[in-house]
């Protein structure tokens, strides 16, 4: 899909209701999140869908998140549990995804699943998102508006950026305030499973269900398992101290580097700062990015997930 232009709409009702016709009409709408900003079409339209896959350059065995604007409404989409009752109950709206097995007659595009009999779903928490689904009434595919593999965006300029002339529009709702995507927690055979760690810590998790999440497993089976990811054009080194040869240093904590992820050493800071970093230090064409070690805790865990997906080899 190429269009013209990419409007950029504003935060206001009249943003809100242009954005909710194109998505109505099968265009794709970029959206601000808590997490990252979502390339968001409607998830049971064939062409959207296959839409944001072509926009992205998304290889399509890499199924999707449907955002939603109610637990109710998940109700009409997947067999719902007790396991997805307690995490829902505890962490929706938020940066938590639950992948649970589809519904019959769900009505679904079945390019959103990329051919599983699960699909991921989610409450997103930020006001604009959840206008646009209220006013829309269109359940919402959204993976991250960047180009696929590359860095997320947590602004509407980073988007613009990576897809203008590929999408309809973005709607700018600022910087996102959590800054690395959704926790996916697997709740479809019995056994909760972390499927990707995120802007949930896993402890909270493993608190709201009284007991420990299993590992993934295995094949695909959740958004954000590629082996690389969120990756820079440069090439990125992790558990750095100091820089080799032209690196610019991402650090963490007090110590000399080029930019500082947090100098408090606070790992929610550094969530948020995550992607924005990446993207200043990318823009400046270095020949490489070194990045501090990040404790492996809480957020750090999503943090660490992302660096070393961002670091891995490339084909």
């Amino acid at each position: 899909m190429v269009v013209e232009n990419t409007l950029i709409l504003p935060d206001t009702d009249a943003g809100v209701h242009h954005a909710s016709e194109l998505l109505r009409s099968g265009q794709l709408v970029a959206l601000p999140t808590e997490t990252v900003y979502g390339l968001a079409g409607d998830a049971r339209n064939d062409a959207a869908v296959a839409a944001i896959y072509e926009a992205k350059g998304r290889p399509s065995f890499n199924p999707l998140i449907v955002h939603l604007p109610s637990i109710e409404a998940a109700h009409r989409y997947v067999v719902w549990n007790e396991m997805a009752e307690a995490l829902a109950h505890a962490f929706w709206p938020g940066p938590m995804t639950l992948v649970l097995p589809l519904k019959e007659g769900h009505g679904l595009s079945p390019l959103v699943t990329a051919g599983l009999d699960t699909v991921a779903i989610r409450l997103p928490a930020h006001d604009l998102a959840r206008k646009v689904l209220t006013v829309s009434e269109c359940p919402l595919a959204a993976p991250s508006a960047n180009p696929s593999g590359k860095i997320s965006p947590t602004t509407a300029g980073h988007v613009m950026a990576g897809l203008n002339g590929r999408i309809a529009a973005i709607l700018d709702g600022g910087p996102c305030p959590v800054g690395v995507e959704s926790t996916i927690i697997g709740v479809y055979d019995g056994t909760p499973r972390l499927l990707r760690p995120g802007g949930l810590s896993m402890e909270d998790a493993e608190g709201a269900l009284g007991q420990p999440l299993a590992g993934a497993g295995a094949g695909i089976t959740a958004p954000g398992q590629l082996v690389s990811h969120y990756a820079p054009g440069a090439k990125v080194r992790l558990n750095a101290t100091t820089r080799e040869g032209d690196e610019l240093l991402l650090g963490f904590g007090e110590m000399d580097c080029d930019l500082n992820l947090s100098e408090t050493a606070d790992v929610t800071e550094a969530a948020t700062n995550l992607f924005p970093a990446l993207h200043t230090l990318d823009a400046l064409a270095p020949h490489g990015i070194a990045v501090a070690p990040i404790p492996n805790h809480g957020l750090g865990l999503a943090i660490n997930d992302r660096l070393n997906r961002a670091a891995a080899p490339r084909d």
